[in-house]
């Protein structure tokens, strides 16, 4: 095993080449949440419970072309939090521990190409991505998609002191469990002096 290429590839933030090496020091402040959160829409909103959706756009895409657990972490954190302060808790405090099962893929691509003739469906799977045919002899095209996604969290307890909240996305268009998250914060009690 070549450490010392482990070494390069986690200091130039995933990257052997110096020109897309990591440049930390110009992200703006804030930055990984508005990174995460951008297309986030609140689709309803009740105490104790929200549910918003968006697309799965490329930037928040993995190695293998879907949503990257880290930032499906991170939106259970942000939903999680967000379904507290619907409950009536604005300490929002510090996670104490946040967990993710990762069910599912939810992909992120927009593809056009051509098959030939000899296809008789119009849905396949290919590379495992979901796409659209079209069809007139003799040509296929094809059309990969965003997937849209539904993130539903639930307070599970909001005390004086803890509070949680489960986290659940699904594929918006078939209700496929992707992932299942939960949320525990420690809440700040506020000084009496």
């Amino acid at each position: 095993m070549d450490l010392e290429s482990v070494r390069r590839y986690i200091e130039k933030g995933g990257h052997e080449d110096d020109k897309k090496a990591s440049n930390i020091e110009k992200m703006p402040p804030r930055f990984f949440e508005r990174f995460v959160m951008e297309g986030l829409h609140i689709d309803l909103i009740e105490p104790g419970r929200v549910v918003c959706s968006m697309k799965v756009p490329p930037r928040l895409l993995n190695g293998s072309d879907y949503l990257h657990g880290g930032a499906a972490a991170m939106l259970v954190d942000v939903v999680g939090t967000s379904a507290l302060i619907s409950a009536g808790v604005f300490l929002t405090g510090v996670s104490v521990e946040i967990n993710v099962s990762y069910l599912d893929a939810a992909y992120a691509d927009v593809v056009l190409g051509l098959i030939d003739e000899g296809f008789d469906s119009y849905s396949y799977q290919f590379y495992l991505k979901p796409i659209e045919l079209r069809c007139s002899k003799p040509y296929c095209t094809f059309l990969s998609f965003e997937e849209e996604i539904e993130i539903e969290a639930k307070v599970l307890r909001a005390g004086k002191t803890i509070g949680a909240a489960s986290v659940e996305f699904r594929k918006k268009k078939t209700g496929t469990i992707i992932a299942q998250g939960r949320h525990t914060k420690y809440l700040l009690v506020s000084s009496k002096m």
